[in-house]
């Protein structure tokens, strides 16, 4: 079964036609299907125009927000409430092509547990969209080391096994391919098409970039430090520490050999400060490492992953 996900938020012209064409495309792939509208705090007609759709087709489902917690908490109830072995997200502004979807369920037939649209031909404008795009898609593939061209396609297709552990806060929702590859899911991307805008306004600008630059910060520590915070916290720690310390040293040798006053130099506060946040950082690293240990023991959290096994008695699992 298929869970298609669509946020929507004030796109009260786009959401007729969007539905007539995921309908379309949708009942000639022949797979049973659910279309799972998640109303993100719309202002405008989008609340009551879903459900006029929803009372005639028991196909869509609707979740409505009470306020505006935007496109990643919109995904991510999406996600939770989906039924469908295989889940596809995308856009209700129209300009994703829902006759793409077979595009991507071939792909998953290849064996593959993401696969991601790559607006190759995109429609939107060069300067404010497509540069910044092209600059943060290459930034988040160097660092996170999962290579696509475009993290910021909504329409992409995923197995739900590798959705099982991912939990969305902020803007993370084009970071999922990541999650999903920590979890051992095969990552790939085709060409999709892109159309343009016709209705309602974009909710995206040059404002996203800092905010996507401070998401990839955290996905590159939860990459390599979620389970180990202390290296983080510990080794600036002892990096400060090391540092207050040659500033000591220092500031002795120009006193007994150049007959400089410490009173005339700021090394001596260098090192107080220095060996004080020194301190602090490594008493934060060891704090976190408690937290990651409640984090995994009170939830019952595994730090491995079994993809299978073999001659185990599954009475004693």
């Amino acid at each position: 079964m298929l869970s298609i996900i669509v946020p929507i938020f004030n796109e009260e012209n786009n959401i007729p036609i969007l539905y007539e064409n995921l309908i379309s495309a949708l009942e000639e792939i022949g797979i049973p299907f659910e279309i799972i509208l998640v109303n993100d705090g719309s202002s405008d007609n989008s609340e009551q125009i879903l459900c006029k759709i929803s009372a005639i087709d028991v196909r869509v489902k609707i979740i409505n927000f009470r306020r505006n917690f935007g496109q990643t908490a919109a995904m991510m109830a999406g996600i939770d409430h989906a039924s469908g072995d295989i889940i596809i997200p995308m856009d209700g502004d129209l300009q994703n092509d829902p006759m793409d979807i077979t595009k991507l369920l071939a792909k998953l037939d290849e064996g593959y547990d993401v696969v991601s649209g790559w607006r190759k031909d995109r429609k939107d404008h060069s300067l404010k969209r497509n540069f910044p795009s092209l600059v943060a898609n290459f930034l988040i593939s160097k660092i996170s080391g999962v290579h696509l061209h475009d993290y910021g396609c909504s329409l992409k297709a995923y197995r739900k096994s590798v959705l099982k552990s991912v939990k969305l806060y902020g803007e993370m929702h084009r970071f999922i391919p990541i999650y999903a590859s920590w979890e051992g899911g095969k990552v790939t991307e085709v060409p999709v098409r892109h159309h343009p805008r016709v209705h309602g306004n974009s909710k995206y600008g040059l404002e996203r970039v800092p905010k996507v630059v401070l998401d990839l910060i955290v996905v590159k520590f939860l990459a390599k430090y979620a389970d180990k915070p202390i290296y983080v916290f510990g080794g600036f720690g002892i990096v400060s520490i090391l540092f207050a310390f040659s500033a000591g040293f220092y500031a002795i040798y120009l006193k007994y050999f150049h007959g400089v006053s410490f009173i005339e130099t700021p090394l001596p506060l260098l090192v107080v400060m220095s060996f004080l946040i020194g301190v602090v950082s490594l008493l934060m690293g060891l704090l976190a490492e408690v937290i990651m240990r409640t984090y995994y023991e009170v939830q019952g959290k595994s730090v491995y992953i079994v993809k299978n096994t073999a001659n185990f008695d599954d009475s004693k699992n």
